[in-house]
């Protein structure tokens, strides 16, 4: 699928997070500008990094009235192992099936080491309390995806 559109309604999802409840993007509507981070995989080596940037900047996000979400094709033990093990302070959502990572157009043919295989394109989504695609931000690496998306944020989020 392609990617979702900026300025049109964000592809609605409902998963299970580390502690196995659902979260829904539609439980933030009104309350919450929502990052949907998705990932390719929870304690890898660059997800890791990425993750720990957005756990250490949660002040900033907060004072822009911002909840993190992070996503990846991973089971809801291996992200519930990947929080505690990190300290990680916001949910990530098991995607087991892939099934919202391919409403989001990142479930993509990737290259590496000279295999082709399909998986997560690491995407960052900034969605409104109305639930609306304000942004996406793809391309950053994951020592940055902090500093780039509170850039973004402090220049770009409505309201």
């Amino acid at each position: 699928m392609p990617l979702p559109e900026v300025g049109h309604m964000a592809p609605k999802f409902t998963l299970l997070n580390q502690l196995g409840e659902k979260v829904s993007l539609e439980s933030f509507r009104g309350k919450k500008n929502v990052v949907l981070y998705f990932y390719p995989r929870a304690s890898t080596p660059g997800c890791t990094v990425q993750a720990c940037g957005l756990r250490d900047t949660k002040k900033e996000l907060e004072n822009l009235d911002v909840v993190v979400l992070g996503v990846s094709p991973d089971t809801v033990k291996r992200v519930s192992n990947f929080v505690e093990k990190q300290s990680l302070n916001f949910d990530l959502l098991a995607d087991e099936d892939h099934a919202i990572a391919e409403k989001y157009g990142v479930w993509q043919l990737k290259k590496f080491m000279g295999k082709e295989n399909m998986g997560v394109v690491r995407t960052t989504f900034v969605i409104d309390k109305e639930g609306r695609l304000v942004g996406m931000l793809p391309k950053f690496t994951t020592k940055n995806h902090h500093d780039v998306l509170l850039n973004y944020l402090a220049n770009n989020l409505p309201g």
